[in-house]
């Protein structure tokens, strides 16, 4: 009946994360790109946005030359976030050890917090029971 839950982060362990799972503040919150299509950097730049980055924008000129898109939230930004990746493990046994040597991953959070949630009904039936 002894289960061990743990979450374990592999050290120097980084993988591609969306701008949600990294609570990215500018998909949260839209942001804003100033361009100046004044040199070639700028007209590539806008360009790339205007017509492969797939994001919905709206622009505007300013006083100073500059091309303002602005971005809605929700959609990714053009950083690439890192993260470091989690392992949700559940294993037979306590500290002393593994008898069976049974060890389960599971891929989302969500899943490894209802195993144990299960695993605590089970226990509470049982006692219950006698």
């Amino acid at each position: 009946m002894y289960q061990t839950y743990s979450i374990t982060v592999p050290r120097d362990t980084f993988v591609r994360a969306a701008c949600e799972q990294v609570g990215c503040a500018a998909w949260r919150h839209g942001w804003e790109s100033a361009i100046d299509e004044s040199t070639d950097l700028g007209q590539q730049q806008a360009a790339y946005i205007r017509q492969q980055s797939g994001r919905t924008f709206r622009e505007q000129r300013r006083g100073d030359g500059l091309t303002v898109f602005r971005f809605e939230s929700g959609q990714r930004c053009f950083a690439d976030h890192k993260t470091r990746p989690e392992l949700y493990a559940v294993r037979d046994g306590d500290w002393r050890g593994n008898p069976t040597g049974r060890v389960r991953q599971h891929q989302r959070p969500q899943d490894w917090v209802e195993d144990f949630g299960e695993h605590q009904l089970r226990l509470v039936d049982q006692q219950q029971k006698g």
